[in-house]
């Protein structure tokens, strides 16, 4: 996500004309490397777009994770009012804006006010030099916009079910989701589960499932990744939010079973079980750049999923699943929707018993041979075929 092909910067740097341009509502850009920014990073050659920031779907408290969200927030919108200070950062990332927001969903008037202050905050730079003929949200909180913005098409690109994320005012979440539902144009989703789901909310949709950065992945590291002194022995490694989707009674069975095992949690940390951080073996380390994990994953002895199982790990497709199979290293993960496509290329359980067995025997033993053979067809994933998808999805309903 930190660079694009010289086609690219081509394509940026020369004068626009006749493109698409897209309105996108989504993750802070830049923020982490969501599958909506990874389709567009894919795109800039043939597209326009600007990237709304929003102001996020989690009710404001009094913590450490608000605050950090808070002052990045700040950041984000004063550098979205600067101009860009060279050619370079014009060519790394779309036109981006960080409009000010109400941070609260639930009542009508605090939908009114953010309606309010999305749509002066929009119109101008949208009746400008952009007219956006598309506007695509991965996020139900443009649910009362719908109807305000100068665009020919609204497309949800439904890539999680919001109605059952922890943190989340999942009942607002869900009757706005279920607007934006209603008064899309079209719908893609990003599983079999998602179309489902949308399919019982009276509308089709078009799957276009995640991708990997191929190259990236089975690149061979220049530098071997160095471990805090604190871990040791064989490692266990897990990346991604860390929070009540993760299995506490699958990480208790491996943190007992297996006491010489480093149990290493990589990224930000939302609410997880406290009973987690109790565990001797388990480390929890800060994110990492994207750049950084193929040299982590090669420094592991086995990659883990261990996600609980509710109707929201059901729904998703997790990024690090095609991740972990391209990085080459042995992976253990939860039976899930998402990863059963793939078990024979990792190992899928079900149990926490079978979770401890497949560690060892992954530690142990690495890939099996017809588990190397399963992931060739991994060469398909990649992001740029998915973009290529998206695009005639949104551009032309194909």
């Amino acid at each position: 996500m930190d660079s694009l092909t010289k086609s690219q910067e081509r394509s940026l740097a020369s004068p626009k004309t006749n493109r698409d341009q897209w309105l996108v509502f989504s993750d802070d850009w830049g923020r982490h490397p969501s599958s909506c920014q990874h389709l567009i990073m894919h795109l800039l050659d043939r597209i326009d777009v600007t990237w709304v920031n929003t102001i996020g779907m989690r009710p404001p408290r009094l913590d450490r994770v608000t605050f950090d969200r808070v002052m990045g927030k700040l950041r984000g919108a004063i550098a979205s009012d600067s101009k860009p200070s060279s050619k370079d950062e014009i060519r790394i990332r779309p036109r981006v804006l960080s409009p000010w927001m109400w941070p609260w969903f639930k009542r009508g008037w605090d939908r009114a006010c953010n309606r309010w202050l999305l749509k002066r905050q929009l119109m101008d730079p949208l009746q400008g030099d952009m007219q956006p003929k598309v506007a695509v949200t991965t996020i139900p909180i443009v649910a009362d916009l719908m109807d305000e913005l100068p665009v020919d098409r609204w497309v949800y690109y439904c890539v999680d079910d919001f109605s059952h994320w922890p943190g989340l005012d999942q009942r607002t979440m869900a009757n706005m989701e279920k607007r934006v539902v209603e008064r899309a144009d079209f719908l893609v989703a990003a599983s079999t589960s998602l179309q489902d789901r949308l399919s019982a909310m009276g509308r089709k949709s078009a799957l276009c499932t995640h991708g990997v950065d191929i190259a990236a992945w089975q690149a061979v590291p220049t530098n071997r990744h160095a471990w805090p002194a604190s871990i040791r022995g064989p490692i266990a490694l897990f990346w991604g939010v860390i929070d009540r989707r993760l299995d506490t009674v699958f990480l208790t069975h491996l943190s007992q079973s297996v006491p010489q095992l480093s149990i290493v949690l990589v990224g930000p940390i939302q609410n997880p079980d406290p009973a987690i951080r109790r565990l001797p073996n388990v480390h929890i380390l800060p994110p990492v750049a994207t750049r950084d994990l193929p040299a982590m994953a090669q420094a592991a002895d086995c990659l883990i999923m261990p996600y609980v199982r509710t109707p929201l790990t059901q729904a998703m497709q997790p990024l690090k699943l095609k991740e972990y199979l391209a990085s080459g290293r042995p992976a253990v993960v939860r039976r899930l929707p998402s990863t059963e496509p793939w078990s024979e290329a990792c190992d899928a359980v079900d149990t926490a018993e079978g979770f401890v067995r497949a560690v060892r025997r992954r530690i142990e033993g690495g890939l099996t041979m017809e588990q190397r053979t399963a992931r060739r067809s991994i060469e398909s994933e990649s992001w740029s075929r998915k973009a290529n998808r998206f695009f005639r999805l949104v551009s032309y309903g194909e």
